[in-house]
């Protein structure tokens, strides 16, 4: 007994030393899209306006609350139909963290991706390109690619697919970088304490 709480306790300071690692790694990228998109302000590249717009702050929280509770919803529902075997490991594992290292991890990642996919590469895609929707769905092709993990279970990547281009759309109507960071932390928090707390769970 005394050796497998000892196992237990050794996986659990694994989890928690990879978690701190993974947020010392998020936080780090973080700062670096956010000097990126300094100096395109800062160069008149792009407007600050085109980063955090408020003109229209109440429809920008009306669309982030329908966005993120869709998105939680789309989540649900993938969880329920989709039997474990097609799920990623990553992403059973999630919710054994601490509630705050959850919530840490999970904003962090969220910021991360957003400054660089939308607040960088959807950005400048949009200078080039004048179909909006070209550039989120190039952009959403690049979010995917990086999730090299979900290669060997393709039905993961529409629990990416969907969510990149709603994050990608929200960004557009509301000019706030903050809009798809927000929706796509919730969405992940979201579901991710669902199965923490056994409230959901996949399907076997």
């Amino acid at each position: 007994m005394h050796h497998i709480n000892n196992q237990t306790q050794n996986k659990s300071a694994k989890k928690e030393i990879k978690t701190k690692d993974a947020i010392m790694v998020f936080s780090s990228f973080s700062l670096m899209c956010a000097a990126v998109i300094f100096i395109l302000v800062s160069s008149d590249v792009f407007t600050l306006q085109r980063f955090l717009s408020f003109n229209k702050f109440s429809l920008m929280l009306m669309e982030v609350v329908a966005a993120s509770s869709g998105l939680v919803i789309f989540g649900v529902v993938l969880a329920v139909f989709i039997p474990s075997t097609y799920i990623d490991d990553a992403n059973k594992s999630y919710q054994d963290g601490s509630l705050i290292g959850i919530i840490v991890f999970m904003f962090l990642a969220a910021l991360f991706e957003e400054l660089l996919f939308r607040g960088i590469i959807q950005n400048v895609l949009s200078m080039f390109i004048e179909q909006q929707w070209t550039a989120i769905f190039i952009t959403t092709l690049l979010f995917l690619a990086i999730h090299t993990q979900y290669l060997k279970k393709p039905v993961m990547l529409l629990n990416i697919f969907i969510p990149s281009l709603t994050f990608g759309w929200i960004y557009i109507e509301t000019n706030n970088i903050l809009a798809p960071i927000l929706v796509h932390f919730v969405m992940n928090v979201g579901i991710t304490l669902l199965f923490k707390y056994n409230l959901l769970s996949v399907k076997n």
